[in-house]
């Protein structure tokens, strides 16, 4: 699981890393240019990154099915060559998605207005500057997506719905509250993925709207890379303990400074 969670984290970091710099650059020179050349490079990335964690989040859903439904067999399946190879399959589908989508956008001629409405170069506002007919790469491209998409998800439903059978077989309440905390984290993380790109890519065309594209885009490209290691982070019991710690400290010195205060201010008066 672990394993896993490093690679989560490096598509996180990797996701975050293609827009947001570039952006608070714009905003610190004031200037929204990028080259043609840069927002050719910072669509394949983001795809790529966010594409290969959309793979590894199912990559994990066979990890906790394993984990749960078989866990006598969980070395001989889920070994360190055959996590090295998962992992590397997500990866690899990951930037082939990418090149095909990148190749496929940047194909079409772009002799509309240069302006993107959007913190950064994003695909469909890419396909609205095109002055050639997109109707037919847009249908292949989200017909492709739809399948990768779509095929995925099956998966981790049907390794979820195994999972739920199995917990609910389990006659203690503390292993089944055991298995439900070790799964729990992914669902959340699986959930907060899906949902938020189903809002950016699925919303009807007729609403557009720059405020609420840049609001969608912000939701589905930021939110989940810095919500995901808060959420996996708070099944660390060490972690949970030192940040309890913190707050009872914080809290602590909050309290203490206030009869020192108010002594000071008779003092003064």
């Amino acid at each position: 699981m672990y394993f896993f969670l490093l690679n989560l984290s490096l598509l996180d970091l990797g996701s975050i890393s293609t827009t947001l710099p570039k952006s608070m650059a714009n905003s610190l020179w004031d200037t929204r240019a990028i080259s043609y050349g840069g927002c050719a490079l910072q669509v394949f990335l983001f795809l790529f990154f966010l594409s290969s964690e959309y793979f590894l989040l199912t990559v994990m859903a066979y990890d906790r099915y394993v984990a749960i439904c078989k866990p006598l067999h969980y070395g001989t399946l889920l070994g360190s060559s055959a996590c090295v190879h998962m992992a590397a399959a997500a990866w690899g589908s990951g930037f082939l998605n990418a090149l095909l989508n990148t190749a496929n956008t940047f194909s079409l001629p772009l002799c509309k207005d240069n302006a993107l409405y959007q913190f950064f170069c994003e695909v469909p506002q890419i396909l609205r500057l095109s002055c050639s007919d997109t109707y037919l790469s847009e249908v292949g491209l989200i017909a492709f997506i739809a399948f990768l998409v779509f095929g995925c998800f099956v998966f981790i439903v049907l390794s979820y719905v195994q999972i739920f059978r199995a917990v609910l077989r389990i006659p203690s309440e503390q292993g089944r509250h055991k298995a439900f905390s070790t799964c729990l984290p992914h669902v959340v993380v699986v959930s907060l993925f899906i949902s938020t790109a189903m809002v950016a890519y699925l919303k009807p065309p007729s609403i557009f709207s720059p405020v609420l594209n840049l609001m969608v885009s912000f939701l589905y490209s930021v939110v989940p890379p810095a919500v995901n290691p808060l959420i996996y982070s708070m099944r660390n019991q060490e972690l949970k303990d030192a940040l309890s710690k913190l707050v009872t400290g914080c809290l602590s010195a909050a309290i203490g400074c206030l009869p020192s205060s108010a002594a000071a201010s008779q003092r003064l008066s």
